[in-house]
This record gives structure tokens, sequence and C-alpha cells, in this order.
């Protein structure tokens, strides 16, 4: 009977033991920069040294003022003109004004490449409102190596953008689409570089 009782609590004690959390604290491990297809643990505490913006000119560029108009890259932000160059450097000056506030000790290059750009018509901003949808490919790699740091990522970086008289006052103020997406940007490129999940 208490070899019974003996082998009970024993293999309830391994039951206990699998539930537990068996992940190891690595913020002073050494970092080893992965390879290609493996995901390390954490991104190490980095600091910025390039970023390269890519908009393909394959992405196809809306100028229709409907409410939701059809293409890749929709952008009012700026007079008319070479949207796939504006839209880069809207996402460089974002991406550079929330990198270059990070003083870690890893050096890191970021490659971005913008898969949607998607702001408002002029229809939809001065009525409804509507989503800056944003979405980008991320790399983060090593300066030095140019080894990957990370698995490559694509980063959703939507933002609720202003319509009828709220963007009239927003403009008012100087919180245009542009600055807001800087902004908005520069706090996204922090969070995917300075959190686990990202």
């Amino acid at each position: 009977m208490k070899t019974l009782k003996l082998i009970a609590v024993l293999a309830l004690a391994g039951l206990v033991s699998a539930c537990a959390d068996a992940r190891i604290a690595s913020r002073n491990a050494p970092f080893e920069p992965v390879t290609p297809g493996v995901l390390g643990p954490t991104i190490p505490s980095v600091a910025v040294n390039d970023i390269r913006v890519r908009v393909p000119k394959r992405l196809r560029v809306s100028e229709a003022n409907s409410y939701y108009p059809s293409g890749d890259i929709v952008w009012r932000g700026e007079p008319l003109g070479d949207r796939h160059q504006q839209v880069a450097q809207v996402m460089y000056d974002g991406l550079n004004k929330g990198a270059s506030t990070l003083t870690g000790a890893t050096t890191v290059d970021l490659d971005v490449e913008v898969l949607r750009f998607h702001g408002l018509s002029e229809k939809a901003r001065y009525s409804t409102g509507g989503v800056h949808n944003i979405t980008f490919a991320l790399q983060i790699r090593d300066a030095e190596t140019g080894a990957l740091i990370s698995e490559p990522r694509v980063v959703e970086a939507d933002l609720r953008a202003f319509g009828g008289l709220e963007a009239i006052a927003a403009d008012n103020r100087g919180e245009t689409q542009r600055v807001r997406i800087v902004e908005h940007l520069s706090r996204v490129i922090q969070t995917e570089l300075t959190t686990e999940e990202g």
C-alpha cells in the first residue's frame, strides 16, 4: 500500500513539474547572431547604424478620390509627385526618429520593404476618416557582419486617421497626416526593437 502511495505521489510530482516554465533568463547571456530561418530568443539591446527603406515600383499608386481607392499606395499628405519616393522618405523619417533614441550595445542595420502604405483620399479625410494602413517587412542585421539578428517579420503599423472637423483641427495644430505618421512610426520601431514580441 505504501509503495502504491509513493508511486502516486511521484507521478503527481512529475505531472506538476511538466507544467513548470523551463525558460532560462537570458538577459546576461552572450549575444550570438542567428542564421536566416532561425529565430533568436530575444532581440539584444541595439543601436541603429543604418536604415534602408525600399518601396518597390511594383506597388501600384492610386490617385482616385474615392472613399477606399484600390492600390498599394494611397498618399495625399504631400503635393502630387513621385509617391514611391515620398512614401520612402516618410517611412525613413519615422523609423529614423524612433531608432535614433536607442543606445544599445549591438549595432544593427534595418532593412525595410514597404508592402502597403494606404493613407486617406481627400474624400475620406474630409468626411469619414478611417485608418492609415501601413505594412512593412523588417529585417534586423548585425551592422558589422550582416548576419540576421532575428527572423524577418511583417509589421502591421496601422494608425487611426482623422476625418472631417477632427482632421481640419489637427491640420490647424500642425498635426498633418505626415506629422502623425512619422510620430507613429517612431513609436512602432522603438517597440519592434526593444521588446521580445515586437
